[in-house]
């Protein structure tokens, strides 16, 4: 037990400092320069809070923290939604970056505090959905002995954790500093919606209880609209 532990431990960190890294890279390359407030800004504000949450994850419920770092996707439609999801990242990354470069936009200070607001109300609220669903992946699958969750935030909608990466991700061009960035990052919205039709669909297939709480709980993303 000790032994999975710490290499599970050992493999979270690996991820983590990777993700720095790579995410750094695509900040600052574009960007031309080190001295990228944005780039410092957006790395503070996710890998910061990053860090807790898997040290909590790791000593409260380290099987939950070993299924967040799978990233095996089975379902094609789900493949495809994870590319083009890699895809928006890495335009709107290296939009901001050339955006702070050239001069193109410049987000007043007001802007950039609101959407780091933003941004961490979205990690609160995925932090909660984590508290939640024990049975949280980043794929889709059902496990053995999984049942529906409808308390808390489920009992509100129906996919908490893609409203709060909404937020999240909405806000990252502006905290990155670019308007111009915005642009791709919005393609994110429709991208959500295909991934959580086709999950549904899995789900009420798969998970006992689902349609019925799909019955109870009307709205997905957001209440009263959709």
């Amino acid at each position: 037990m000790r032994n999975n532990r710490v290499r599970l431990a050992i493999k979270a960190l690996v991820a983590y400092i990777v993700g720095i890294v790579v995410l750094g890279a695509l900040f600052f390359l574009p960007a031309g320069s080190l001295y990228y407030e944005g780039g410092w800004r957006m790395l503070a504000l996710l890998f910061t809070p990053m860090f807790l949450m898997g040290v909590v994850l790791l000593i409260a419920s380290p099987d939950l923290l070993a299924r967040r770092l799978s990233s095996k996707e089975k379902r094609a439609k789900q493949s495809g939604v994870i590319r083009f999801s890699g895809l928006i990242f890495l335009t709107g990354f290296v939009l901001a970056g050339l955006d702070w470069r050239l001069n193109w936009s410049n987000p007043s200070n007001t802007a950039t505090t609101i959407a780091s607001i933003i941004f961490l109300v979205g990690y609160l609220l995925y932090f909660e959905v984590m508290r939640e669903n024990v049975w949280l992946s980043r794929t889709i699958e059902v496990n053995e002995g999984q049942k529906v969750i409808s308390s808390g935030l489920y009992g509100i909608v129906r996919h908490p954790m893609y409203t709060s990466t909404l937020l999240m991700f909405l806000a990252m061009p502006v905290v990155l500093g670019s308007w111009w960035a915005v642009i791709p990052f919005v393609f994110y919205i429709p991208v959500i919606i295909i991934r959580i039709l086709d999950e549904e669909k899995c789900l009420c297939q798969e998970l006992d209880g689902y349609k019925d709480y799909c019955s109870r709980i009307r709205w997905r993303l957001f209440p009263f609209v959709w």
